[in-house]
Parts: C-alpha cells; structure tokens; sequence
C-alpha cells in the first residue's frame, strides 16, 4: 500500500468538510523501525464559536490556543481524567476549528497499538489518542511531526 501525505492546504477547509474528507485516510506513525497505521474510521468537527460542542465556543484561552494556530497541527486534550483525545486543526489561521479523530481501524502495528492503549483494546476499533498521542506531547504538533512545534 503506497501512502502519500495529505497536503497542508488540505487543512485550510472548514471543520465538516475535513472531518468527511479524513475518513479512509491513514494516520501512520514511524518510531525507528516500527510503523502503526490506521485507517480513520470515525471523526467529529468542531466548528469554535459557531459549535457550543466545542472547546472554543465562549473564547480563546491557553487550553484552546491551539484550535486558532495554523492549520494541520494536532490539538490533544486529556478527557475526564481518563484519556486523551486526538484532533486535527482545520480552517485558515485565527479561526478556531478541529476534527477529533474518534476511531481509527488498525492495519499495521496492531499489537503495539493494543499496548499503548492499555485496556487490550478491540483490532478493528483504537481510541487514536491513546495509540498516537499517548501522553499529550503532540500538542501543537504537525500529526506527521510531533517534534516540530
């Protein structure tokens, strides 16, 4: 299977649009030698001030900042005390949006994804932000590039 990387002009469109677009796409991450790839199987957007769902609703704070940052980074948040919740930033810079990538379908690095995830996990169906951005540190990361900030 040949992957290619989704453009950052991709990103520029409006949160609906986006999270229809992503399904079927692949979120893959390298780590040395090992590969997880999954496809998106499931998304959410959320559309700032026009979107009561969404975390940029009421007003632009610390926890939000990134929702107005360019376009494509990733947006992570801890949910409940329990998990974290990976989103992708969308819409031209300065107006708050995301698409939560809520479910992912494994294809490759299966049994290293049922790990991170911690609770064993079902092959057909990860939470993608415990399988890609474990601890948070992708924050206002490019998804593809979690060092670059």
């Amino acid at each position: 299977m040949k992957l290619r990387k989704i453009k950052a002009d991709f990103y520029l469109q409006n949160s609906v649009s986006a999270a229809k677009a992503l399904l079927g796409k692949y979120l893959v991450r390298r780590q040395g030698a090992s590969v997880m790839a999954a496809k998106i199987v499931e998304t959410e957007a959320y559309r700032g001030k026009n979107d009561p769902g969404s975390h940029a609703f009421v007003k632009r704070t610390p926890r939000n900042e990134v929702m107005f940052g360019p376009p494509g980074r990733a947006y992570v948040y801890f949910c409940y005390g329990n998990h974290y919740l990976f989103n992708i930033v969308t819409e031209p810079e300065g107006t708050a949006g995301a698409v939560l990538i809520r479910a992912v379908e494994p294809v490759a690095g299966i049994k290293r994804m049922k790990k991170k995830q911690g609770r064993g996990g079902n092959k057909h169906y990860q939470r993608a932000g415990q399988v890609y951005s474990g601890n948070g540190h992708w924050q206002g990361a490019e998804p593809d590039r979690p060092d670059k900030k």
